[in-house]
């Protein structure tokens, strides 16, 4: 069996996720457009909403999109170095650096994101003009912590895990 359905469970809910992150985008770009176009065009009455609108969706897009980019290795890295130690330094390097991750993603953005959304929720907070609980802005901590660790599993899992991550962003591919 080459593909078995965990595997395309599993690629089917990152899809999810990617599409989600479209859509935050585009109710984003939606949101400040509208605000903008409240506050300047004669006849129509500016929008309280937007503002508190946009920092709530950029929250959870930049959040979000962090895993992502997590996922496909688009964030900084110091490959040079790691490329230059030997093969198998190079591999209990990438195992560490993983491991590292994993470790702040579960306990800062999992524990911790998970606690401030339950005690936020707990003394009721609410934004000032939409009226939504705190919480729930919040909890895009706890959420993209479960994605990040995800994806430590992942490239852990994978042979390709391995290799420097440069060069799994090679043009030939």
């Amino acid at each position: 069996m080459k593909n078995p359905l965990f595997l395309r469970i599993w690629e089917g809910v990152v899809r999810l996720l990617e599409g989600t992150v479209v859509t935050i985008f585009g109710a984003l770009v939606f949101a400040v457009l509208w605000g903008v176009v409240s506050r300047y065009l004669p006849g129509i009455r500016p929008s309280a909403w937007t503002e508190e609108l946009a920092i709530s969706l950029l929250v959870w897009l930049t959040l979000l999109g962090a895993a992502l980019g997590f996922r496909s290795h688009a964030h900084l890295g110091v490959d040079y170095f790691v490329n230059k130690l030997e093969p198998s330094a190079s591999k209990a390097a990438v195992v560490l650096g993983e491991v590292t991750v994993f470790g702040f993603a579960a306990f800062a953005l999992v524990y911790g994101g998970w606690r401030l959304v339950t005690e936020t929720l707990a003394t009721g907070q609410i934004t000032p003009v939409l009226q939504w609980p705190m919480g729930w802005l919040y909890a895009a901590a706890p959420i993209s912590g479960i994605f990040i660790c995800a994806f430590c599993i992942e490239h852990l899992l994978r042979p390709a895990a391995f290799s420097s991550p440069a060069s799994e962003l090679s043009l030939a591919d």
